[in-house]
């Protein structure tokens, strides 16, 4: 029996649509929204009927008819922590989303709304796989050294657990069984451990941990960094969030988050641009050896995704400093639809049972 999935991808400045039968792609495509079409909206959920008449163009100009659809999957937004894995859009759920109870105002929030509601219209069951907000570390990677202030997940997980499952199919292996170090490496990094099915430990990006990257400042030295903002440096006339998440990394020391322009001026020798380039490389690989020792030594496969998997000598950098943990493999860019279909053809296949989202966050503190 063939299964029909139609996958719905919201971002900061496009949506991007993919439409599948089993696991054959057969249209994809990233529509991209200019700057002053968004502007009118006061915030992310206000474009939902801007998006859905998109979406319905889309669908018009590809001769797509969703009429029988089995599954339509919407990206997941700004939820309460959860487990990984394909949750059932509900009413909560929706709830949930529109009034982003985790405080993250983007336009991955409207994935589920978009779903339900073209659910409602073409038939098909609506699904969530993977949000962001999958949080499933051991206890010890939560408590840090300031009492009340614990450490949680915010990483890549969509494309780190699609990654890491589309590598375990093609090896032969059981992702639920298996010990891996999973990496996104892209505008954004997030550097993960992976026991026997759930991301135990990892980097949490935006939250300033991990390897600096083309925009994100990555880890600092916490009194200096404190210092630096209170003394007003370069960064320090916007919020801290936007200087860790938009203004570090290649953009502090470049001006710029172009990341091939920077390459270019490595391949120059410019003296600067190798010595920061070599700092990002040195500081994710870095980030990997921590991962490996969270699974104490016993790791199956370094796995790397993203789109900065394009540079040839990051790869061999990744390969040459840790292919001595274990066997390392790239997959240059993202598998986000792929997986979000994979996790519905799951369900539809009733290999997997889709959770229900409650509300209640998976983890709310030490009862002691």
């Amino acid at each position: 029996m063939s299964y029909r999935i139609f996958v719905i991808n919201p971002g900061s400045t496009s949506t991007k649509l993919a439409y599948f039968e089993d696991e054959k792609k057969l249209y994809e495509e990233n529509v991209f929204h200019d700057s002053s079409e968004l502007a009118v909206f006061a915030s992310a959920y206000d474009q939902l009927d801007f998006r859905k008449q998109m979406i319905l163009e889309f669908l018009d100009q590809n001769g797509i008819d969703l009429h029988g659809v089995d599954a339509i999957v919407g990206r997941g937004g700004s939820t309460a922590p959860i487990n990984s894995g394909v949750y059932g859009i509900n009413d909560k759920l929706l709830e949930d989303t529109r009034n982003m109870v985790t405080g993250v105002d983007h336009p991955a929030n409207l994935g589920v709304p978009l779903a339900a509601e073209l659910s409602a219209e073409y038939g098909g069951i609506a699904l969530m796989v993977d949000g962001p907000k999958v949080d499933e570390f051991i206890d010890e990677a939560r408590i840090t050294g300031m009492a009340g202030l614990y450490r949680g997940a915010s990483l890549h997980v969509l494309n780190l657990v699609g990654t890491a499952r589309k590598h375990c199919k093609e090896h032969g292996m059981n992702y639920k069984e298996s010990d891996l170090i999973v990496c996104h490496i892209d505008g954004g990094m997030s550097i993960s451990a992976h026991h026997q099915g759930r991301m135990i430990d990892g980097t949490n990006n935006a939250w300033g941990e991990g390897p600096f990257t083309p925009t994100r400042t990555g880890a600092l030295p916490a009194q200096l960094a404190v210092e630096y903002f209170r003394e007003g440096g370069a960064c320090s006339d916007i919020p801290i969030r936007d200087a860790c998440t938009r203004s570090g990394g290649f953009v502090s020391h470049f001006g710029t988050s172009n990341s091939d322009k920077v390459h270019e001026m490595v391949e120059a020798g410019d003296p600067k641009a190798v010595r920061v380039w070599n700092a990002m490389l040195y500081n994710i690989c870095k980030a990997i050896g921590e991962m490996a020792v969270v699974l104490s030594g016993k790791v199956d496969a370094i796995i790397c995704g993203g789109g900065l998997l394009r540079f040839e000598d990051l790869c061999d950098y990744i390969t040459m400093r840790c292919g001595w943990i274990a066997p390392v493999y790239f997959y240059p860019g993202e598998v986000e639809h792929e997986a979000m279909a994979a996790g519905a053809l799951r369900v539809l296949r009733g290999e997997e049972e889709p959770q229900v989202y409650t509300g209640i966050p998976v983890w709310t503190g030490f009862k002691d």
